[in-house]
């Protein structure tokens, strides 16, 4: 676990959103199993969690969106964590603290069909959901334009997002990013029944151990065992399932038609040691992207912002202040 130093400043309070809190000092809409993570970075990011009304086309009511935002409004260049396929904001603990109390306007939100969101409509939950719920996000609370940090998948969701709201964002940071896939491939096309029985298996704990184990670089069993608790827990929603199949059998990202398109200057950070997306993606994307700088982290696995967030929060702010 990291020993993480943060400083912090103050101004204007921000009004706050839908939070209801519990006995424990959670919020009362995430599963109860939030209070057996040990985690203490978890834990504190977990009762920052807010939800915010954010109106959308494909629904009549709003849908109360989980997200974690600045405390206190600075007025610097907001920084938009996104989180990878099938997270949460909880993905950010370690690096999130780091960077507001760099003095930095950050937000950590949760993309449409994971996270913490309240989803019992049942709302599309396919590209152009999650992509129109972002921008609706944006234009309403934040509303300049943004650094947008995307890992892994969230990579994906970031490139398509500027792809169709240029305007929108000023810079890009993607980190051992998978936005070479052919979206959900074959996967897109079984039968909803079977979809269902495989989206049950994604969120087993010996496959999110696995999975967890593949992604984290030489981790002790304990901490393994808390980070997967950690990136399990919002599939205890009950509607994860089906937000989950929506997507699934919506075929997915297929952003291989941006990459080159991307004007907006972009920080490429990789895990050296990925054992889920080959550094050779990185040197690609570099290759492919016209304005990048590529950073590679040596003894780093798949999510660099979780094993190694002071060096992913130094690259980041030398990379927003020209340093």
């Amino acid at each position: 676990m990291p020993s993480l130093l943060v400083t912090s400043t103050t101004s204007a309070a921000i009004p706050r959103g839908s939070i209801r809190v519990s006995v424990n000092g959670f919020p009362s809409f995430l599963p109860k199993e939030v209070d057996k993570i040990r985690d203490p970075f978890a834990r504190d990011m977990a009762k920052r969690i807010e939800r915010l009304p954010v109106k959308i086309s494909f629904s009549t009511s709003s849908i109360m969106s989980s997200c974690v935002k600045p405390l206190q409004e600075r007025g610097t260049e907001p920084v938009v964590l996104l989180h990878g396929f099938d997270s949460s904001c909880l993905e950010w603990r370690y690096s999130y603290p780091l960077l507001e109390g760099a003095g930095i306007d950050t937000w950590a939100v949760d993309i449409l069909g994971w996270g913490f969101s309240d989803l019992q409509m049942l709302p599309p939950c396919n590209v152009a959901a999650k992509r129109e719920h972002l921008y609706q996000l944006w234009r309403k609370y934040i509303a300049r334009p943004m650094v947008l940090v995307g890992p892994s998948l969230g990579a994906s969701v970031a490139m398509d997002f500027i792809a169709n709201h240029p305007e929108a964002v000023s810079k890009l940071v993607m980190i051992d990013a998978s936005v070479y896939a052919e979206g959900t491939g074959n996967l897109a096309k079984l039968p909803r029944i079977v979809a269902y029985a495989g989206v049950s298996v994604l969120k087993s704990i010996p496959l999110r151990f696995y999975v967890n184990s593949l992604a984290l670089n030489k981790v002790s069993l304990q901490s393994s065992w808390d980070s997967m608790n950690v990136g399990r827990l919002h599939c205890l929603q009950p509607w994860w399932e089906d937000a989950t199949v929506d997507f699934m059998l919506s075929g997915g990202y297929d952003v291989r038609n941006h990459v080159k398109q991307i004007k907006q200057e972009t920080l490429i950070i990789w895990g050296q040691d990925d054992q889920i997306v080959s550094s050779k993606v990185a040197l690609r994307l570099h290759h492919e992207l016209p304005d990048s700088t590529l950073i590679q982290i040596p003894g780093c696995g798949h999510i660099p912002h979780v094993e190694k967030p002071e060096l992913v929060v130094q690259y980041i702010l030398k990379f927003i202040r020209h340093e």
